[in-house]
């Protein structure tokens, strides 16, 4: 049964999120957003109608989610006092307490993501370190891990380029993860070098190793976004693509291969940007899906020059060494724990099944309000 202080703290929390998302305002920008569309000639420019339904949307979600965390709260409360009166159970006034604050925490989370890229799809890439089998498992394993997390968040995963390992596991993986918003700005805090520490299955003295594998988040671009990619710069080639897929992935060309000659606008340094694409076996929709790639690489390199946050970003792309690692995952103490904010969990097993979000709450918690302050 919960307590007269954890009834306090639902009801400030809530109160608490009508001031930050200054609901009172949001609900007069709903009315007058939502007239905009009424006007007789707002589908004559299908770009702008398209623009300001998503604005209406975005709005209203957000007074959504408030409703949403008040009507819970007020429930809870009435559910208190009915208990006092023998009207309620405990486990219904638990099982109310426990819808408040799961929608409390949710809404609380996702007003962290204020940074304009965090509404949108992501990219992760999974690169294996040095080590072999062991390093390429470890690699399969992450793959897995984040799959079961976007799954249970009702996110699409699809695989735009795999690489199998030599006898097991995986050298690398790129995949999209689509299909709603703030996959990149719950993502974004994966970035970096994921250190594994176990008895190998592969090592037959049975021996504890360590293994590395980093981890890479980029914004994926949508229509709505405009990168400028100079053609000048871009070179492609086909290949025959491996793997799964019948007769047909084996004897067509449908694998792409994109090439771009980036120039750091501020440095003057040139680097090969190498995108390869397998997702289809239609040779056009990989090129295409392929170029959404290069600009979402594009458009992270621009971000990353804009953001005071940069250098915790780009710490990911340090060498994959000891002392670079953001999270260690020690398999046979029962432990992970992220080194950047201190979380650690003694279940495993739930983390690599995808029960991440502790790990991402508390990285946001810490470094997107701290990013937000600064902003202010």
């Amino acid at each position: 049964m919960i307590t007269a202080d954890q009834l306090k703290d639902v009801l400030e929390r809530t109160d608490a999120l009508n001031r930050y998302l200054n609901i009172d305002q949001k609900k007069i920008e709903f009315e007058e957003e939502q007239l905009r569309t009424q006007a007789p000639d707002f589908w004559e420019d299908p770009k702008y109608a398209e623009e300001q339904m998503k604005l209406v949307k975005s709005i209203e979600k957000w007074i959504k989610g408030y409703n949403e965390c008040r009507q819970f709260a007020d429930e809870l409360e009435l559910a208190f006092d009915f208990y006092k009166d023998d009207m309620v159970t405990e486990e219904e006034v638990d099982d109310d307490y426990a819808k408040a604050i799961k929608s409390i925490e949710d809404l609380e989370l996702k007003n962290m993501l204020r940074q304009e890229e965090d509404s949108l799809n992501a990219v992760l890439k999974i690169n294996s370190g040095a080590g072999g089998t062991e390093s390429q498992d470890w690699a399969a394993l992450l793959m897995r891990m984040y799959q079961r997390w976007s799954e249970a968040h009702g996110y699409v995963v699809k695989i735009t380029d795999i690489q199998d390992g030599d006898e097991a596991g995986i050298k690398s993986v790129t995949m999209t993860i689509e299909g709603k918003e703030f996959a990149y700005g719950y993502l974004k805090c994966e970035n970096g070098v994921h250190r594994l520490v176990r008895v190998s299955p592969y090592n037959a003295q049975g021996k504890r190793m360590t293994s590395f594998a980093s981890v890479f988040v980029t914004p994926l671009v949508d229509d709505t976004i405009e990168v400028y990619v100079d053609p000048a710069k871009v070179s492609w080639d086909t290949f025959r693509s491996s793997g799964a897929g019948g007769q047909n992935v084996n004897k067509v060309e449908s694998g792409v291969r994109i090439r771009y000659q980036y120039e750091d606008p501020d440095t003057g340094e040139h680097e090969e940007i190498l995108i390869e694409n397998t997702e289809t076996r239609d040779q056009p929709k990989n090129r295409a899906k392929a170029m959404l790639l290069l600009k979402s690489q594009l458009y992270d390199r621009a971000l990353k020059k804009k953001q005071a946050a940069q250098a915790k970003v780009e710490a990911g792309k340090k060498k994959i060494e000891w002392g670079s690692q953001i999270r260690s995952y020690v398999f046979d103490d029962r432990r992970v724990k992220d080194h950047r904010t201190g979380f650690q969990t003694s279940d495993v097993d739930a983390v690599m099944d995808g029960k991440l979000d502790g790990f991402i709450k508390a990285y946001l918690m810490e470094f997107a309000a701290s990013e937000a302050a600064e902003e202010e």
